[in-house]
């Protein structure tokens, strides 16, 4: 059974939160955010976040036992862009862009034989 948890308008860029999340996929839920816990990018917090709340998701609404989660997907995609404008030399402007992103998070329960 997939269980799904989503973490929206992170303030984070989503080539960055990627970095992040190709080393999740397919992992155990659990061992997922042990390795998170040590990652020094300020993506790992958002991202052990969001397993957090998927686990909770499937202990909580459907009964599922924490040790059998892992990851089956991961993903970041991109959320909408502030854009701002600076001042500049010669009487230019500078955009400035701060992006974000959304993190989607789908947990499934190991067959076990």
């Amino acid at each position: 059974m997939e269980v799904r948890a989503v973490n929206k308008f992170t303030g984070i860029s989503a080539q960055k939160t990627r970095l992040v999340l190709n080393e999740m996929r397919g992992k155990p839920a659990e061992d997922a955010l042990a390795i998170l816990q040590f990652m020094p990018q300020k993506a790992a917090q958002d991202v052990a976040k969001t397993i957090k709340s998927a686990i909770a998701n499937a202990v909580e609404n459907f009964g599922l036992d924490a040790e059998d989660l892992y990851i089956s997907k991961i993903m970041a995609d991109e959320a909408p862009t502030r854009k701002w404008r600076r001042f500049g030399a010669r009487g230019r402007f500078k955009p400035w862009l701060r992006r974000s992103a959304h993190i989607t998070v789908v947990l499934d329960e190991r067959q076990t034989d």
